[in-house]
């Protein structure tokens, strides 16, 4: 059994629990009156969710997890698709570890199915990488029923390369009867002007609500936009496309840093819920 320690407790979110809880309900407290609880009512496929400190982008994420937490549906396992940031492991990376720890406690990872995605598994990969681990308190915090996680970085973002962690999710899930939840970590553009960066968000926006995933990474790239989980948000994209005929997207929550900290320059967040 080996257990992959936390990377960014007390730095992207307080390294003790009831400090978790308290900057949590603070959070919650504020934008309780703006959380759509009806979605909730809805079959869920996941959510796209952002991965920087929760002081920052809590106000985003906080969203998804409420409804999440309201919904009547049990995972089995919940799959995080995010962005390599540090340039460690392959194209695409599983873990190698057994259970991630956070200040809440272990969560166990889903080996099973992580096996049959055929992925290679890099404990370089995760063992610093952000934008995974801050997903983990959020579920355990949230949630009062025991679930399994599965982390998998992209370190190249392409079309083709979303289709497949696509189709190998929805395969293998199918073949062990999973039940899952796909969460496509990312946060949209970095340090820039609030208004100027609002533009940009809006053309991928644009795309991610038509369930645009190809068009998705030419936006991205056409424009210099600097969102750096558009590769996650394909693979929700494309998920969601075989698992439902009628699969739905809702824009939850849109904001930036600048709310919290002033500043010329602010990175932005959104929060989005896939359902049917």
């Amino acid at each position: 059994m080996s257990i992959r320690k936390p990377a960014v407790a007390g730095k992207f979110y307080p390294a003790e629990s009831d400090e978790i809880i308290k900057l949590l309900n603070l959070i919650q407290n504020s934008e309780n009156k703006q959380i759509n609880s009806r979605l909730s009512e809805n079959k869920i496929i996941g959510g796209i969710v952002p991965h920087a400190a929760y002081m920052y982008s809590g106000y985003q994420a906080i969203h998804f997890f409420e409804i999440l937490k309201q919904s009547l549906q049990k995972f089995d396992t919940f799959i995080i698709v995010n962005p390599n940031h540090t340039g460690f492991g392959a194209e695409i990376s599983t873990d190698i570890n057994t259970f991630w720890e956070t200040p809440f406690g272990t969560v166990e990872i889903d080996s099973e199915l992580s096996g049959l995605l055929k992925f290679s598994s890099s404990k370089e990969a995760h063992q610093y990488e952000h934008s995974g681990e801050i997903m983990v308190p959020f579920l355990q915090h949230f949630l009062s029923y025991k679930f399994y996680i599965l982390p998998i970085t992209m370190s190249v973002q392409n079309y083709e390369t979303a289709q497949l962690i696509a189709s190998r999710i929805y395969f293998a899930a199918k073949k062990i009867k999973r039940k899952i939840c796909l969460i496509a970590s990312t946060d949209f553009s970095h340090f820039i002007e609030p208004q100027y960066g609002k533009i940009q968000d809006e053309k991928v926006i644009n795309n991610i609500l038509k369930f645009e995933c190809e068009e998705l990474f030419k936006t991205v790239k056409n424009n210099h936009i600097s969102m750096c989980g558009y590769g996650p948000v394909a693979v929700l994209c494309e998920y969601s496309k075989y698992v439902s005929d009628n699969y739905k997207i809702k824009l939850l929550r849109y904001g930036n840093s600048g709310e919290v900290s002033k500043s010329d320059k602010v990175v932005n967040y959104a929060s989005f819920l896939v359902y049917e």
